[in-house]
């Protein structure tokens, strides 16, 4: 097993939308790259997805001797894994499904090779039930996409071995990324369960007509996201104290928290709500393609990485 900077291929195994988008940043980062996935078309589906992520990762910063060139697609699992340093499985979202691959990977992966899942909600005490050897297994949770937003959750499961954790949490930093290594399993995260929360009250602001999908997304990126990305929403508070911080903060405003100002049930997705979803989605949108929305979303990040940051090249 090598340690984590000396890695130097990386099997992808599932090809999708975010196993693509792992395997295009792990290219970037000058790594080999071998990918296998079942579904029909998916080497071309992939080849594609990182032919588009290409320039967005070339504005900020290719490694040395990075190519699209260093990306192979092997006709078996087997194959993808056999020689690589670290693998991330990024299957489908069925618990049964991930349970059997990420057993088959680790029947198929030699001996100390660290196995992170980019599963969105399961916990690994729920997906290593079927390998022989669980304790190489750790949850990676990357945002899509994976080779543009940084943040990686890292977690093991009750039969992960702490080993394993800790080198798949510093690998992923030495390869760009902004990791949290989880104290605990937590369903959906600590990401995933902020973006819920706030995705199901802007469900029941459309569903009871009290907001527009366009005015939702404007109360957002010209409100409180402009902040997020230099404070999150507990330092935001902080500052909202005053001198006195939290601590001012919650004395003084402590009793809003009763207030009925949120619904974290979720409403229930009529055809209705789901309808003007979609209508409110393509109104914002004013004619602009899929395509067209990606690359202005990558321009914006990438600069707005570079303003907070200074060098979105890391």
């Amino acid at each position: 097993m090598a340690e984590p900077q000396q890695a130097r291929t990386i099997a992808c195994i599932g090809a999708g939308v975010i196993g693509g988008g792992w395997a295009a940043h792990f290219l970037a980062k000058g790594f080999d790259v071998l990918a296998w996935d079942p579904g029909e078309g998916s080497e071309e589906r992939l080849r594609l997805l990182v032919q588009r992520a290409w320039p967005a990762l070339t504005e900020l910063g290719l490694a040395e001797g990075a190519s699209q060139d260093r990306l192979r697609f092997t006709a078996t699992l087997a194959e993808a894994v056999e020689g690589a340093d670290f693998v991330q499985e990024s299957g489908p979202e069925e618990l049964e499904l991930k349970r059997q691959l990420l057993a088959d990977i680790d029947a198929a992966t030699p001996e100390g090779i660290v196995i992170g899942s980019s599963t969105s909600g399961y916990g690994m005490t729920e997906m290593q039930t079927k390998a022989a050897n669980p304790g190489r297994l750790v949850v990676g949770h990357p945002f899509n996409p994976p080779y543009l937003i940084p943040l990686v959750e890292v977690v093991g499961g009750e039969k992960s071995e702490r080993w394993a954790v800790d080198w798949a949490s510093e690998f992923y930093r030495q390869v760009g990324k902004s990791v949290i290594t989880m104290d605990r399993e937590l369903p959906g995260f600590i990401a995933n369960r902020l973006q819920e929360a706030l995705w199901r009250e802007a469900l029941h602001m459309v569903a009871n007509g009290e907001a527009t999908v366009e005015q939702i997304d404007t109360a957002i990126t010209e409100g409180p996201g402009l902040r997020w990305p230099v404070q999150g929403p507990c330092l935001t508070f902080h500052l909202a104290g005053g001198d006195g911080g939290m601590a001012h903060m919650l004395d003084h405003f402590g009793p809003s928290l009763k207030s009925p100002w949120t619904r974290l049930d979720a409403p229930e997705l009529t055809t209705e709500l789901r309808d003007r979803m979609v209508d409110g989605c393509l109104e914002e949108a004013d004619g602009r393609s899929i395509a067209e929305l990606i690359a202005e979303r990558d321009r914006a990040v990438i600069a707005m990485r570079r303003a907070i940051g200074g060098d979105a090249r890391g």
